[in-house]
């Protein structure tokens, strides 16, 4: 797909310093916004959402309707790659996700790639119906998870505080779970790559608990990994751009950002901006970070911190967003307080 040159997401992701970053917010799209509400009493559970190629584009689009961010984020969900592979995957209310277990190398056969896109092809139809839809200016963002963050929901069965049925496979059987990890990486090129297809022209790996790994196995895991998937998808797409973001990861942000081939950088809420803009911001363009829970806050402890934040990325490229997604209790109010500061 032909990127659109003067779209302010991609020059910044190109490395250009603009006056005004853009913006967009993880989990834009969600439980804050009654719209949102609205269509998802409609929809039944939350998996029948995201493979409802119509309503998953309703809701990218509320967003960028109210406050006009510079680019949408496909609705959908890291754990769409697990069901791809035949994983049982269901999300239950006020439990969150709940999956089959797979802890173990010979648990592996149930997962395989046959009939993957079939399984996932509603994604791809509403990526194509939102690039349809936005408008010219605003940018596309496809997604998926990281290897590491998703084998942590295979190996728990769900979300998790200690990560103790993956540690265990990955510490006590290394090629076992590298087998779990190389089918991850191909099904994470492999969806993204039909996303691109489908017309999103920035994709992000999202490694929501990187920071649950010591040095050896972050480089193992989450580095290794990516380092693979980016350069598949740069040999398939040369142009498209790809965000990481390796939430927790600390001083290890620097090793990730440069050797794993990626174009921009998210950083986390508690990522310091001025070692960021020294030790990041200096070698690529960075993302973030403002704590999602000002927006719950708002007033003038928001706009100091926006304040802040602008003015320690002034230096170079720089995308505004949070250190991770919208909270369900954010005022719809605050976020028109933050577009208006971003835009004025």
């Amino acid at each position: 797909m032909a990127i659109t040159p003067g779209k302010r997401m991609l020059r910044a992701l190109k490395g250009e310093r603009l006056d005004k970053p853009p913006f967009w917010l993880m989990r834009q799209a969600g439980r804050y916004l009654p719209e949102y509400r609205e269509i998802r009493s409609q929809a039944g559970g939350f998996l029948d959402l995201c493979f409802s190629p119509k309503l998953a584009c309703e809701v990218t689009l509320q967003p960028i309707r109210r406050y006009g961010m510079d680019a949408a984020i496909l609705f959908s969900d890291i754990l769409i790659v697990p069901y791809g592979l035949g994983q049982g995957v269901a999300f239950k209310e006020g439990e969150g996700p709940v999956l089959d277990p797979v802890r173990n190398a010979s648990d592996l056969s149930r997962l395989s790639l046959d009939g993957f896109h079939e399984r996932v092809a509603p994604v791809y139809e509403t990526v194509s119906r939102i690039a349809e839809a936005l408008p010219k200016e605003t940018t596309l963002i496809g997604f998926a998870g990281s290897p590491w963050t998703v084998a942590t929901y295979i190996a728990e069965g769900g979300g998790s505080k200690e990560f103790v049925a993956v540690k265990r496979w990955a510490y006590g059987d290394p090629e076992g779970f590298g087998q779990l990890i190389d089918l991850l990486v191909e099904a994470t090129v492999s969806y993204l790559s039909h996303q691109v297809e489908a017309g999103a022209e920035v994709l992000q790996l999202f490694d929501s608990w990187a920071g649950a790994l010591p040095e050896p196995g972050f480089r193992r895991w989450c580095i290794e990994p990516t380092i693979r998937i980016v350069a598949a998808l740069k040999a398939r797409h040369p142009d498209i751009p790809i965000i990481g973001f390796p939430r927790g990861a600390g001083t290890l942000y620097v090793p990730y950002a440069t050797e794993t081939g990626i174009d921009a950088v998210s950083l986390d809420t508690t990522v310091s901006v001025a070692w960021a803009a020294e030790a990041l911001q200096s070698k690529l363009p960075v993302q973030g970070n403002l704590d999602p829970i000002l927006l719950v806050a708002g007033g003038d402890a928001l706009d100091r911190e926006v304040e802040r934040i602008l003015s320690g990325f002034s230096g170079g490229a720089h995308i505004f967003n949070l250190g991770h997604g919208v909270t369900q209790t954010t005022p719809p109010e605050t976020v028109e307080r933050l577009a208006r500061r971003l835009r004025a």
